[in-house]
């Protein structure tokens, strides 16, 4: 069990705490004008056509796709399992492709929580009066983010989180930061704006907005939610359970009814992953987690690294 410290919220490095000054400025007019297009734009359509044509099999075309993708992004080849571009039967499953053994080590620690996925990390703080901080002038609630009834929102405020932004060269599955029981799924439908740091200045509530698949657990750290927020071309979430099914309203699949298989997760394993790239919100109770110094807005992660400690003395 873990014993991690006590860490204020004061601590936090100044670019990580949602109440102090963060390292992103406010949105200029440029900005905001080159923004306005994805509010008209059909999103879900086009989506969907991303969709189709990530998964076409005419082996010209996916390859050539591969290849200028690895090319335009500086795709580290060598991690994956398969590192020649003929062997994937498609770009999505280039994109969502496997590591090869030892790519990627967990924290041996007891007491670690291990990066969920390679990014970026925007910000790490803590949750206060019941928002989560988006970018300087932008936060958003918790209970619009999880869109769950009052039994899991009372659980984290106060609590902990970080956003990890994941580019398009990253590795794009997702891991479990420490062991879990599985306890609820939430499949919550919305808009799916793109997810940079441009339009987190300027889109409103931009997490809490885009369609997601929140998973809630239970640890031996307290309550923690793994959200998968959707982005645009990146509306099919996927994860190792059963999850509910996309619709036009609010689907909640609860693992704990009758009949329902248990869902236990150990920490690194797979959980889900994206079809095209985006953000995942991690959170936790008050005070279960303290971030790790390195931690820092704007700061890279790979899956597995040690991102902070937990303890088991203060759950929500």
């Amino acid at each position: 069990m873990g014993t991690g410290p006590e860490q204020p919220a004061a601590a936090f490095p100044a670019a990580a705490d949602p109440r102090l000054p963060a390292l992103a400025s406010r949105p200029g007019m440029a900005e905001c004008y080159k923004t306005l297009p994805l509010y008209v734009l059909p999103q879900h359509l086009c989506s969907r056509l991303m969709y189709l044509a990530t998964r076409a099999r005419f082996r010209p075309w996916k390859d050539w796709q591969i290849r200028w993708f690895v090319a335009r992004y500086g795709v580290d080849m060598g991690a994956a399992q398969a590192t020649d571009a003929a062997a994937y039967p498609h770009f999505n499953a280039f994109f969502t492709r496997a590591l090869r053994p030892g790519a990627r080590l967990v924290a041996g620690d007891s007491d670690a929580v291990c990066s969920p996925v390679d990014g970026t990390a925007y910000h790490a703080g803590e949750i206060v009066a019941g928002r989560l901080f988006q970018a300087k002038g932008r936060d958003y609630s918790l209970s619009e983010l999880l869109a769950c009834d009052s039994e899991w929102v009372p659980r984290f405020m106060a609590g902990r989180y970080t956003t990890l932004y994941l580019a398009p060269r990253d590795y794009h599955r997702v891991h479990m930061p420490i062991a879990g029981r599985l306890k609820r799924a939430i499949y919550v439908p919305g808009r799916l704006f793109a997810v940079n740091p441009r339009t987190t200045r300027v889109v409103p509530r931009l997490y809490a907005r885009n369609e997601r698949l929140v998973s809630l657990f239970e640890t031996e750290a307290g309550p923690m939610a793994i959200v998968m927020v959707g982005a645009l071309f990146v509306g099919n979430l996927e994860a190792v359970f059963p999850i509910p099914p996309a619709g036009p309203g609010l689907r909640v699949m609860d693992y704990e009814r009758p009949g329902t298989a248990p869902v236990w997760l150990e920490k690194g394993a797979e959980m889900g992953r994206f079809n095209m790239g985006s953000t995942v919100v991690l959170l936790f109770g008050p005070e279960a987690v303290c971030w790790a110094p390195r931690l820092l807005a704007h700061g890279s992660v790979r899956v597995g690294e040690p991102i902070g400690t937990w303890s088991a003395g203060a759950t929500g």
